[in-house]
């Protein structure tokens, strides 16, 4: 896809976000749908590396979380959208970690 720039000028874009972003255009329906993939895909992004940087497989955090492989695979598949608070708590717990959520602007653009 390509972006207009100054003088009639484009350059191309292989951002995913950006390229669907350009697509919903005015549709607000599908800009909700690409928003809630984007968190989707951002959730299982992130507990993959997170996992990866302790050096675990999937078998061994999900011992250590009380669940299957098959769940954490899940959890890292960025189409999966059924992804619950108290599973990344017990995650994070099990990493050693903490979770961060925040609210902001639905009018702020995403970082490129």
């Amino acid at each position: 896809m390509t972006r207009k720039l100054a003088a009639g000028k484009t350059r191309k874009t292989s951002d995913a976000v950006k390229i669907l972003d350009q697509m919903a255009g005015g549709d607000e329906e599908l800009r909700r749908l690409t928003e809630e993939a984007r968190v989707n895909a951002l959730v299982a992004q992130l507990i993959y590396e997170a996992r990866s940087r302790a050096g675990l497989t999937q078998k061994a955090l999900a011992d250590l979380v009380g669940t299957t492989q098959s769940v954490i695979a899940r959890l890292e598949d960025a189409d999966y959208a059924g992804h619950s608070l108290s599973m990344l708590q017990r995650i994070a717990s099990a990493l050693n970690r903490r979770i961060e959520i925040r609210f902001v602007s639905a009018h702020r653009k995403l970082a490129a």
